[in-house]
Protein backbone atom coordinates (compact mmCIF):
# COMPACT_ATOMS: atom_id res chain seq x y z
CA UNK A 1 0.00 0.00 0.00
CA UNK A 2 2.92 2.49 0.89
CA UNK A 3 4.43 1.57 -2.67
CA UNK A 4 1.23 2.30 -4.27
CA UNK A 5 0.76 5.75 -2.65
CA UNK A 6 4.12 6.57 -3.39
CA UNK A 7 3.69 6.00 -6.97
CA UNK A 8 0.09 7.12 -7.48
CA UNK A 9 1.56 10.66 -6.19
CA UNK A 10 4.41 10.91 -8.31
CA UNK A 11 2.20 10.02 -11.01
CA UNK A 12 -0.37 12.55 -10.27
CA UNK A 13 2.63 15.49 -10.10
CA UNK A 14 3.68 14.11 -13.60
CA UNK A 15 0.68 14.07 -15.22
CA UNK A 16 -0.65 17.93 -13.53
CA UNK A 17 2.32 18.93 -15.63
CA UNK A 18 1.72 16.55 -18.86
CA UNK A 19 -1.79 18.12 -18.55
CA UNK A 20 -0.47 21.91 -18.45
CA UNK A 21 1.75 21.82 -21.05
CA UNK A 22 -0.43 19.96 -23.70
CA UNK A 23 -2.56 23.34 -23.02
CA UNK A 24 0.26 26.22 -22.94
CA UNK A 25 1.27 24.84 -26.51
CA UNK A 26 -2.10 24.24 -27.77
CA UNK A 27 -3.43 27.63 -27.12
CA UNK A 28 0.06 29.57 -27.29
CA UNK A 29 0.24 28.83 -30.75
CA UNK A 30 -2.81 28.85 -31.73
CA UNK A 31 -3.18 32.69 -30.96
CA UNK A 32 0.48 32.93 -32.84
CA UNK A 33 -1.77 31.41 -36.25
CA UNK A 34 -0.57 28.27 -36.42
CA UNK A 35 -3.23 26.22 -38.38
CA UNK A 36 -4.93 23.08 -37.07
CA UNK A 37 -2.39 20.58 -38.90
CA UNK A 38 0.05 22.78 -37.70
CA UNK A 39 -1.09 22.83 -34.33
CA UNK A 40 -1.30 18.43 -34.91
CA UNK A 41 2.16 18.36 -36.16
CA UNK A 42 3.32 20.20 -31.95
CA UNK A 43 2.46 17.09 -31.19
CA UNK A 44 3.96 14.30 -33.78
CA UNK A 45 6.95 13.67 -32.18
CA UNK A 46 5.24 13.37 -28.85
CA UNK A 47 3.42 10.42 -29.53
CA UNK A 48 5.77 8.69 -32.02
CA UNK A 49 8.65 9.21 -28.91
CA UNK A 50 5.70 7.44 -26.96
CA UNK A 51 5.53 4.48 -28.64
CA UNK A 52 9.49 3.39 -28.46
CA UNK A 53 9.73 4.62 -24.74
CA UNK A 54 6.97 2.15 -23.53
CA UNK A 55 8.26 -0.75 -25.64
CA UNK A 56 11.92 0.32 -23.85
CA UNK A 57 10.62 1.89 -20.46
CA UNK A 58 8.90 -1.82 -19.97
CA UNK A 59 12.19 -3.99 -20.23
CA UNK A 60 14.03 -1.62 -18.86
CA UNK A 61 11.94 -1.87 -15.35
CA UNK A 62 12.15 -4.79 -15.26
CA UNK A 63 15.80 -4.71 -15.72
CA UNK A 64 16.76 -1.60 -13.38
CA UNK A 65 13.71 -1.53 -11.38
CA UNK A 66 10.22 0.68 -11.41
CA UNK A 67 11.61 3.66 -9.18
CA UNK A 68 14.86 4.34 -11.37
CA UNK A 69 12.11 4.36 -14.79
CA UNK A 70 10.27 6.78 -12.74
CA UNK A 71 12.76 9.62 -11.67
CA UNK A 72 14.36 9.34 -15.16
CA UNK A 73 10.86 9.90 -16.64
CA UNK A 74 10.52 13.03 -14.31
CA UNK A 75 14.00 13.93 -15.11
CA UNK A 76 13.39 14.14 -18.55
CA UNK A 77 9.68 15.61 -18.14
CA UNK A 78 12.07 18.77 -16.40
CA UNK A 79 14.78 18.77 -19.66
CA UNK A 80 11.59 18.97 -22.39
CA UNK A 81 10.18 22.11 -20.17
CA UNK A 82 13.25 23.67 -19.75
CA UNK A 83 13.83 23.42 -23.44
CA UNK A 84 10.62 24.98 -24.58
CA UNK A 85 11.21 27.54 -22.12
CA UNK A 86 14.18 28.61 -24.26
CA UNK A 87 12.16 29.07 -27.69
CA UNK A 88 13.12 32.66 -28.90
CA UNK A 89 10.02 34.59 -30.73
CA UNK A 90 13.36 35.77 -32.86
CA UNK A 91 13.32 32.44 -34.02
CA UNK A 92 12.02 31.93 -37.87
CA UNK A 93 8.59 29.76 -38.14
CA UNK A 94 10.34 26.49 -39.33
CA UNK A 95 13.26 26.76 -36.57
CA UNK A 96 10.75 27.81 -33.76
CA UNK A 97 8.26 24.32 -35.15
CA UNK A 98 11.33 22.26 -35.00
CA UNK A 99 12.56 22.98 -31.82
CA UNK A 100 9.09 22.96 -30.22
CA UNK A 101 8.77 18.80 -31.35
CA UNK A 102 11.68 18.60 -30.28
CA UNK A 103 11.19 19.66 -26.86
CA UNK A 104 7.77 17.55 -27.24
CA UNK A 105 9.54 14.45 -28.25
CA UNK A 106 11.20 14.51 -25.08
CA UNK A 107 8.10 14.83 -23.00
CA UNK A 108 6.49 11.81 -25.05
CA UNK A 109 9.38 10.14 -23.73
CA UNK A 110 8.76 11.25 -20.35
CA UNK A 111 5.32 10.74 -20.37
CA UNK A 112 5.21 7.09 -20.94
CA UNK A 113 8.37 6.27 -19.21
CA UNK A 114 6.42 7.21 -16.16
CA UNK A 115 3.06 5.83 -17.26
CA UNK A 116 4.76 2.37 -17.87
CA UNK A 117 6.46 2.26 -14.77
CA UNK A 118 3.59 3.89 -12.70
CA UNK A 119 1.28 0.79 -14.05
CA UNK A 120 3.71 -1.90 -13.69
CA UNK A 121 4.34 -0.54 -10.10
CA UNK A 122 0.48 -1.38 -9.36
CA UNK A 123 1.27 -5.13 -10.61
CA UNK A 124 4.18 -5.41 -8.52
CA UNK A 125 2.37 -4.47 -5.31
CA UNK A 126 -1.26 -5.77 -5.76
CA UNK A 127 -1.47 -8.25 -3.49
CA UNK A 128 -4.70 -9.48 -3.09
CA UNK A 129 -6.36 -10.74 -6.93
CA UNK A 130 -7.79 -9.81 -9.10
CA UNK A 131 -10.35 -7.62 -6.84
CA UNK A 132 -7.81 -5.44 -5.32
CA UNK A 133 -5.99 -5.52 -8.83
CA UNK A 134 -9.24 -3.73 -10.56
CA UNK A 135 -9.36 -1.15 -7.36
CA UNK A 136 -6.50 -0.18 -7.12
CA UNK A 137 -5.78 -0.02 -11.62
CA UNK A 138 -9.20 1.87 -11.87
CA UNK A 139 -8.31 4.37 -8.49
CA UNK A 140 -4.73 5.00 -10.01
CA UNK A 141 -6.32 5.94 -13.68
CA UNK A 142 -9.01 7.97 -12.62
CA UNK A 143 -7.55 9.96 -10.27
CA UNK A 144 -4.33 10.34 -12.71
CA UNK A 145 -6.86 11.80 -15.52
CA UNK A 146 -8.73 13.85 -12.91
CA UNK A 147 -5.19 15.15 -12.06
CA UNK A 148 -4.46 15.80 -15.72
CA UNK A 149 -7.97 17.62 -15.96
CA UNK A 150 -6.73 19.83 -13.28
CA UNK A 151 -3.29 20.34 -15.51
CA UNK A 152 -5.61 21.83 -18.17
CA UNK A 153 -6.90 24.33 -16.27
CA UNK A 154 -3.62 24.98 -14.67
CA UNK A 155 -1.47 25.57 -18.17
CA UNK A 156 -4.78 28.21 -18.78
CA UNK A 157 -4.51 29.97 -15.61
CA UNK A 158 -0.62 30.14 -16.00
CA UNK A 159 -0.99 31.34 -19.75
CA UNK A 160 -2.96 33.97 -18.61
CA UNK A 161 -1.04 34.91 -15.23
CA UNK A 162 2.83 34.25 -15.64
CA UNK A 163 3.12 33.61 -19.43
CA UNK A 164 4.81 30.89 -21.30
CA UNK A 165 7.93 30.73 -19.93
CA UNK A 166 7.02 31.61 -16.48
CA UNK A 167 4.53 28.79 -16.43
CA UNK A 168 7.08 26.43 -17.95
CA UNK A 169 9.85 27.22 -14.88
CA UNK A 170 6.92 26.80 -12.37
CA UNK A 171 5.83 23.27 -13.81
CA UNK A 172 9.51 22.26 -13.73
CA UNK A 173 10.73 23.17 -10.04
CA UNK A 174 6.56 21.16 -9.38
CA UNK A 175 8.67 18.20 -10.66
CA UNK A 176 12.30 18.37 -8.74
CA UNK A 177 10.24 18.47 -5.74
CA UNK A 178 8.17 15.06 -7.03
CA UNK A 179 11.73 13.85 -8.34
CA UNK A 180 13.07 14.01 -4.78
CA UNK A 181 9.80 11.90 -3.20
CA UNK A 182 9.97 9.25 -5.90
CA UNK A 183 14.40 9.25 -5.07
CA UNK A 184 14.15 8.53 -1.11
CA UNK A 185 10.57 6.81 -0.49
CA UNK A 186 10.39 3.91 -3.50
CA UNK A 187 12.64 0.47 -2.74
CA UNK A 188 15.03 0.31 -5.24
CA UNK A 189 14.37 -3.55 -6.18
CA UNK A 190 10.58 -2.81 -7.11
CA UNK A 191 9.54 -4.55 -10.38
CA UNK A 192 13.18 -6.43 -11.16
CA UNK A 193 12.88 -8.99 -13.05
CA UNK A 194 14.34 -11.48 -15.78
CA UNK A 195 13.86 -9.10 -19.06
CA UNK A 196 13.63 -10.29 -22.46
CA UNK A 197 16.86 -11.25 -24.12
CA UNK A 198 15.29 -10.94 -27.86
CA UNK A 199 13.44 -8.61 -29.81
CA UNK A 200 11.49 -11.64 -30.68
CA UNK A 201 10.99 -13.05 -27.26
CA UNK A 202 9.81 -9.30 -26.03
CA UNK A 203 6.89 -9.05 -28.48
CA UNK A 204 5.98 -12.46 -28.34
CA UNK A 205 2.88 -11.76 -25.97
CA UNK A 206 -0.40 -13.53 -25.12
CA UNK A 207 -3.41 -13.44 -27.70
CA UNK A 208 -5.17 -11.08 -24.98
CA UNK A 209 -2.24 -8.70 -25.00
CA UNK A 210 -1.96 -8.62 -28.50
CA UNK A 211 -6.00 -8.06 -29.37
CA UNK A 212 -5.75 -5.71 -26.34
CA UNK A 213 -3.43 -3.72 -27.38
CA UNK A 214 -4.50 -3.55 -31.39
CA UNK A 215 -8.15 -2.08 -29.81
CA UNK A 216 -6.20 0.39 -27.99
CA UNK A 217 -5.44 2.06 -30.96
CA UNK A 218 -8.40 2.58 -32.21
CA UNK A 219 -10.15 3.74 -28.37
CA UNK A 220 -7.48 6.59 -28.33
CA UNK A 221 -7.53 7.48 -31.61
CA UNK A 222 -11.25 7.94 -31.30
CA UNK A 223 -11.13 10.42 -28.32
CA UNK A 224 -7.61 11.92 -29.51
CA UNK A 225 -9.26 12.40 -33.14
CA UNK A 226 -11.56 15.28 -32.01
CA UNK A 227 -9.98 15.76 -28.08
CA UNK A 228 -5.99 17.17 -29.19
CA UNK A 229 -6.91 19.78 -32.12
CA UNK A 230 -10.43 19.44 -33.77
CA UNK A 231 -12.98 20.90 -30.43
CA UNK A 232 -10.78 23.70 -28.97
CA UNK A 233 -10.30 25.14 -32.15
CA UNK A 234 -14.49 24.39 -32.72
CA UNK A 235 -15.00 26.25 -29.13
CA UNK A 236 -12.69 28.65 -29.81
CA UNK A 237 -14.03 29.09 -33.44
CA UNK A 238 -17.48 29.72 -31.73
CA UNK A 239 -15.91 32.56 -29.33
CA UNK A 240 -15.06 31.06 -26.24
CA UNK A 241 -11.76 32.37 -24.63
CA UNK A 242 -9.04 31.16 -23.41
CA UNK A 243 -9.61 29.63 -20.16
CA UNK A 244 -13.19 28.59 -20.44
CA UNK A 245 -11.53 26.08 -23.77
CA UNK A 246 -9.11 25.34 -21.26
CA UNK A 247 -11.88 25.45 -18.44
CA UNK A 248 -14.06 22.87 -20.49
CA UNK A 249 -11.43 20.50 -21.27
CA UNK A 250 -10.28 20.60 -17.69
CA UNK A 251 -13.89 19.71 -16.38
CA UNK A 252 -14.41 16.89 -18.98
CA UNK A 253 -10.64 15.09 -17.96
CA UNK A 254 -11.56 15.16 -14.73
CA UNK A 255 -14.74 14.05 -14.52
CA UNK A 256 -13.66 11.10 -16.82
CA UNK A 257 -11.30 10.58 -13.94
CA UNK A 258 -14.03 10.67 -11.66
CA UNK A 259 -15.91 8.12 -13.68
CA UNK A 260 -13.08 6.01 -14.10
CA UNK A 261 -12.38 5.78 -10.59
CA UNK A 262 -15.86 4.49 -9.95
CA UNK A 263 -15.49 2.10 -12.61
CA UNK A 264 -15.74 -1.41 -10.52
CA UNK A 265 -19.24 -0.24 -9.23
CA UNK A 266 -20.41 -0.02 -12.54
CA UNK A 267 -19.15 -3.20 -13.71
CA UNK A 268 -20.53 -6.77 -12.37
CA UNK A 269 -17.45 -8.71 -10.72
CA UNK A 270 -16.62 -12.46 -11.75
CA UNK A 271 -14.35 -14.91 -9.56
CA UNK A 272 -11.77 -15.55 -12.31
CA UNK A 273 -11.66 -11.58 -13.02
CA UNK A 274 -12.57 -12.06 -17.04
CA UNK A 275 -15.58 -13.96 -17.57
CA UNK A 276 -17.82 -11.04 -16.81
CA UNK A 277 -15.50 -8.14 -17.23
CA UNK A 278 -15.10 -9.11 -21.27
CA UNK A 279 -18.64 -8.74 -22.27
CA UNK A 280 -18.73 -5.84 -20.18
CA UNK A 281 -16.12 -4.29 -22.85
CA UNK A 282 -18.28 -5.41 -25.38
CA UNK A 283 -21.31 -3.91 -24.40
CA UNK A 284 -19.72 -0.38 -23.44
CA UNK A 285 -18.19 -0.26 -26.62
CA UNK A 286 -20.99 -1.15 -28.65
CA UNK A 287 -22.73 2.10 -26.78
CA UNK A 288 -19.81 3.97 -26.93
CA UNK A 289 -19.51 3.95 -30.67
CA UNK A 290 -23.06 5.20 -31.49
CA UNK A 291 -22.41 8.31 -29.42
CA UNK A 292 -19.81 10.42 -31.72
CA UNK A 293 -22.42 9.31 -34.61
CA UNK A 294 -25.35 11.19 -33.20
CA UNK A 295 -23.84 14.22 -32.37
CA UNK A 296 -22.12 14.35 -35.87
CA UNK A 297 -25.55 14.18 -37.02
CA UNK A 298 -27.14 16.74 -34.79
CA UNK A 299 -24.39 19.52 -35.05
CA UNK A 300 -25.14 20.75 -38.10
CA UNK A 301 -28.70 22.09 -37.32
CA UNK A 302 -28.62 23.27 -33.86
CA UNK A 303 -28.76 26.68 -33.16
CA UNK A 304 -26.16 26.70 -30.61
CA UNK A 305 -23.72 24.23 -32.41
CA UNK A 306 -21.01 24.54 -28.91
CA UNK A 307 -23.50 23.35 -26.31
CA UNK A 308 -24.91 20.45 -28.55
CA UNK A 309 -20.78 19.72 -28.73
CA UNK A 310 -20.42 19.79 -25.27
CA UNK A 311 -23.10 18.20 -23.86
CA UNK A 312 -23.22 14.78 -26.34
CA UNK A 313 -18.99 14.93 -25.02
CA UNK A 314 -20.47 15.42 -21.62
CA UNK A 315 -21.59 11.96 -22.49
CA UNK A 316 -19.20 10.30 -24.23
CA UNK A 317 -16.69 11.12 -21.46
CA UNK A 318 -18.72 8.91 -19.29
CA UNK A 319 -19.17 5.83 -21.29
CA UNK A 320 -15.23 6.39 -22.92
CA UNK A 321 -14.13 5.95 -18.59
CA UNK A 322 -15.86 3.03 -18.07
CA UNK A 323 -14.11 1.30 -21.02
CA UNK A 324 -10.76 2.59 -20.78
CA UNK A 325 -10.69 1.59 -17.29
CA UNK A 326 -11.95 -1.70 -18.27
CA UNK A 327 -9.64 -2.19 -20.65
CA UNK A 328 -6.74 -0.75 -18.30
CA UNK A 329 -7.29 -3.51 -15.51
CA UNK A 330 -7.87 -6.63 -18.48
CA UNK A 331 -3.96 -5.49 -19.70
CA UNK A 332 -2.99 -6.49 -16.15
CA UNK A 333 -5.45 -9.78 -15.54
CA UNK A 334 -3.51 -10.81 -18.91
CA UNK A 335 -0.45 -10.08 -18.35
CA UNK A 336 2.03 -12.89 -16.96
CA UNK A 337 3.07 -11.55 -13.49
CA UNK A 338 6.69 -12.14 -13.84
CA UNK A 339 6.72 -9.61 -17.38
CA UNK A 340 4.02 -7.36 -16.34
CA UNK A 341 6.24 -4.39 -17.26
CA UNK A 342 6.70 -5.35 -20.71
CA UNK A 343 3.06 -6.45 -21.14
CA UNK A 344 2.20 -3.30 -20.07
CA UNK A 345 4.27 -1.20 -22.05
CA UNK A 346 3.43 -3.28 -25.09
CA UNK A 347 0.11 -2.23 -24.69
CA UNK A 348 0.99 1.18 -24.02
CA UNK A 349 3.45 1.65 -26.93
CA UNK A 350 -0.36 0.67 -28.78
CA UNK A 351 -1.89 3.19 -26.77
CA UNK A 352 0.36 5.97 -27.94
CA UNK A 353 0.10 4.74 -31.50
CA UNK A 354 -3.33 5.36 -31.23
CA UNK A 355 -3.14 8.54 -29.95
CA UNK A 356 -0.80 9.50 -32.54
CA UNK A 357 -3.26 8.26 -35.58
CA UNK A 358 -6.00 10.59 -33.47
CA UNK A 359 -3.78 13.65 -33.51
CA UNK A 360 -2.52 13.43 -36.85
CA UNK A 361 -6.51 12.76 -38.20
CA UNK A 362 -7.74 15.48 -35.75
CA UNK A 363 -5.65 18.13 -37.78
CA UNK A 364 -6.84 17.54 -41.42
CA UNK A 365 -10.05 16.43 -40.40
CA UNK A 366 -10.56 19.65 -38.42
CA UNK A 367 -8.70 21.71 -41.04
CA UNK A 368 -10.71 19.97 -43.96
CA UNK A 369 -14.15 19.30 -42.45
CA UNK A 370 -14.74 20.88 -39.26
CA UNK A 371 -15.72 18.81 -35.75
CA UNK A 372 -18.27 17.30 -37.63
CA UNK A 373 -15.37 15.38 -39.88
CA UNK A 374 -13.54 14.49 -36.48
CA UNK A 375 -16.74 13.31 -34.62
CA UNK A 376 -17.40 10.79 -37.95
CA UNK A 377 -13.67 9.60 -37.29
CA UNK A 378 -14.07 8.80 -33.93
CA UNK A 379 -17.26 7.08 -34.79
CA UNK A 380 -15.58 4.58 -37.17
CA UNK A 381 -12.16 4.15 -35.06
CA UNK A 382 -14.54 2.89 -32.24
CA UNK A 383 -16.12 0.42 -34.75
CA UNK A 384 -12.97 -1.35 -35.18
CA UNK A 385 -12.24 -0.95 -31.43
CA UNK A 386 -15.37 -2.83 -31.19
CA UNK A 387 -14.65 -5.54 -33.34
CA UNK A 388 -11.22 -6.58 -31.78
CA UNK A 389 -12.92 -7.04 -28.21
CA UNK A 390 -15.39 -9.95 -29.51
CA UNK A 391 -12.22 -11.47 -30.43
CA UNK A 392 -11.11 -11.62 -26.45
CA UNK A 393 -10.37 -14.59 -25.12
CA UNK A 394 -12.31 -15.37 -21.88
CA UNK A 395 -9.72 -16.57 -20.01
CA UNK A 396 -5.96 -15.47 -18.98
CA UNK A 397 -2.87 -16.95 -20.52
CA UNK A 398 -1.63 -17.48 -16.93
CA UNK A 399 -4.25 -17.71 -14.18
CA UNK A 400 -5.33 -14.66 -12.03
CA UNK A 401 -5.41 -14.51 -8.48
CA UNK A 402 -8.77 -13.96 -6.43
Amino acid sequence: MRNYAIVTASYWGFTLTDGALRMLVLLHFYALGYTPFTLALLFLLYETAGIFANLGGGWLALRFGIPRMLAIGLVLQIGGLLMLSALNPAWSAGLSVAWVVAAQGVAGVAKDLTKTAAKSAIKASAQQGAGQLFRWVAWFTGSKNATKGVGFFVGGLLLDHAGFRGALWLLAVLLLVVLAGVLTGLPRSLGKARSSRSFRELFAKSRGVNLLAAARVFMFGARDVWFVVGLPVFLYGQGWRYMQVAGFLALWTIGYGAVQAAAPLLVARSADGLSREVPAARIWGLALAAIPAAIALLLPGAARADVVAVLGLGVFGVGFAVISSLHSYLILAYAGSEKAAEDVGFYYAANAGGRLLGIVLSGLLAQHGGLVACLWGSAAMLLGCLALTFLLPMRAARPVAV
